[in-house]
């Protein structure tokens, strides 16, 4: 990271860079861990009093005092893409949303309330993708009382990392006093080499429905209630993969894809723990990319949480990359 002309350190933005990515180095407060400066990229939400506010691709933002900045300067707005097809964040957005429906919801300027009696964050959520057509404190006093007639805990969905996401919705989220709850990844990749993984697909049963096999190797729910099914059944095209287990056991893998025009997305990919190594998740996602490109798809998408180490190790041996992340605010 380079932020010197001539030898010298140099601070190179100033409060009208606010809405830009950036790359700040800052003195250590301490210096405890033996570091003299710490660096920070990210987009600067914020600039004022004396307090610089950078949000980075995590999506919890990290207030610099001013006194402490030592070098800064603006950096391109999104790294290029090395691999996978182009999307925009929009286009992913709308095209995620229409995978995974609400079972209600109601518009706010641009803004899209969501709710299915608690089934997942994501159908529970706040999709913000424009203005809500009113200023933002009275917005969010809105959005938490309508899922408190819900009796439903109010979120709000961003995204950060990608150009056009919402690091400075991140930001002002937080000057509310909402803190950010849980972070996934949204990966994205070509098609055609999923579909051509080397796979027992064979063994591989797909329908267009979630029958009561599916459903009992489905580990999001208990007993699952007509909001379950409403939401997994949502989607423009959309495709439950089986792998049946032994002597009337539940499945020994499921999975699920919708398929959107140029997208695939895959859902719900799970391996009963017994029949975990043998390669079923990729059988059930190389079935369903063959399914998906012969209606025409040739790009995949799908999401992942931050922490589940496996997961991604399995979709980075496919190809997928990470396009943007996305977070779940919740006042606090």
């Amino acid at each position: 990271m380079e932020f010197t002309i001539g030898g010298r350190l140099e601070v190179r933005i100033a409060p009208a860079d606010v809405g830009k990515r950036v790359s700040v180095r800052r003195l250590t407060e301490d210096g405890s861990d033996g570091s003299k400066f710490t660096d920070t990229v990210g987009v600067l939400t914020s600039w004022n009093d004396g307090v610089l506010c950078v949000t980075p691709k995590s999506g919890e933002s990290v207030r610099i005092p001013e006194s402490s900045l030592v070098a800064g300067k603006v950096v391109p707005s999104a790294p290029a893409r090395r691999r996978g097809p182009a999307a925009s964040f929009a286009e992913l957005a709308r095209v995620t949303a229409r995978a995974w429906q609400p079972v209600e919801s109601e518009p706010l300027g641009d803004w899209l309330l969501r709710a299915s009696a608690g089934f997942t964050r994501r159908a529970n959520s706040v999709l913000p993708l424009g203005d809500p057509g009113v200023p933002l404190g009275e917005a969010l006093g809105r959005v938490r009382a309508w899922y408190a007639g819900r009796g439903l805990p109010a979120y709000v969905q961003t995204a950060t990392g990608a150009e056009g996401a919402q690091e400075e919705l991140c930001a002002v989220l937080e000057e509310h006093g909402w803190r950010r709850e849980v972070t996934a990844e949204v990966r994205i990749a070509a098609l055609a080499p999923v579909g051509d993984l080397p796979a027992e697909v064979s063994r591989v049963r797909l329908e267009r429905t979630a029958d009561a096999a599916w459903l009992a190797r489905y580990q999001r729910v208990g007993t699952p209630g007509p909001e379950v099914t409403s939401v997994l059944h949502s989607g423009p095209s959309v495709w439950f993969a089986t792998v049946p287990g032994e002597d009337g056991e539940a499945p020994a893998a499921i999975g699920r894809c919708v398929v959107d025009g140029r997208w695939a997305g895959f859902m719900a990919v799970e391996v009963a723990p017994e029949h975990r190594r043998r390669g079923l998740a990729t059988a059930v996602m190389t079935a369903l990319a063959r399914q998906a490109m012969d209606e025409g798809a040739s790009a995949a998408w799908l999401q992942v949480e931050a922490d589940n180490e496996g997961a991604r190790a399995l979709y980075d041996g496919m190809g997928f990359a990470t396009h943007h992340r996305y977070h779940h605010f919740r006042p606090v």
